[in-house]
């Protein structure tokens, strides 16, 4: 059986799959916007979501959902990050953080799986991290050439192949939790 994976953004459901593949699971990619609450939890935003698909699809599926937080700007963007990346971009992060000496971050990720009739399960990511001063890198999406992880020998995520960046993104350990939980109980 092939998992279902629910997103409007194919460089999450690359990351993704190429996860699924390194474990020998078959995911299913539907491109569907979905009604994403107002909330300051990821999880809380993960779970409403994944129901919502699960009863409207009839099928067990999962949906993700990843803020980053940023120390100095007392958490923003988190779970807003979707909503200021497209406002405001990595130009408007960078300019928010003129004049900040603490440059720390951390990105996080709630991977949440339902299936109908069910309570959703919902298992986190997160990679500690820094604001680089300016964007670099070509790769990924979003805020990837402004984050510089902890473990990336000081590149940032845009700087990363999307195999480098799923040794310990945000994403990829949520997703690993979720894969081993599924693995070992629906396997």
């Amino acid at each position: 059986m092939a998992l279902i994976f629910v997103t409007s953004n194919q460089h999450k459901f690359s990351e993704v799959n190429e996860l699924a593949r390194r474990r020998g699971v078959e995911i299913v990619h539907y491109k569907w916007r979905y009604t994403e609450i107002q909330s300051d939890d990821l999880e809380e935003i993960a779970r409403a979501s994944v129901m919502e698909v699960c009863t409207k699809l009839g099928k067990p599926c999962f949906v993700e959902d990843a803020g980053l937080f940023v120390n100095a700007l007392n958490g923003f963007p988190g779970p807003y990050s979707n909503y200021v990346f497209r406002t405001i971009g990595n130009p408007g992060i960078i300019k928010l953080m003129a004049g900040f000496n603490d440059r720390s971050a951390e990105f996080r990720s709630a991977v949440a799986y339902c299936e109908p009739g069910k309570e959703p399960m919902v298992f986190v990511g997160r990679v500690k991290g820094k604001m680089a001063e300016k964007a670099r890198g070509t790769g990924g999406f979003g805020f990837d050439p402004i984050f510089v992880p902890c473990e990336g020998n000081g590149r940032t995520f845009a700087e990363m192949t999307v195999s480098e960046k799923n040794l310990f993104s945000h994403r990829a350990r949520a997703v690993d939790k979720f894969l081993n939980w599924f693995i070992e109980v629906k396997g």
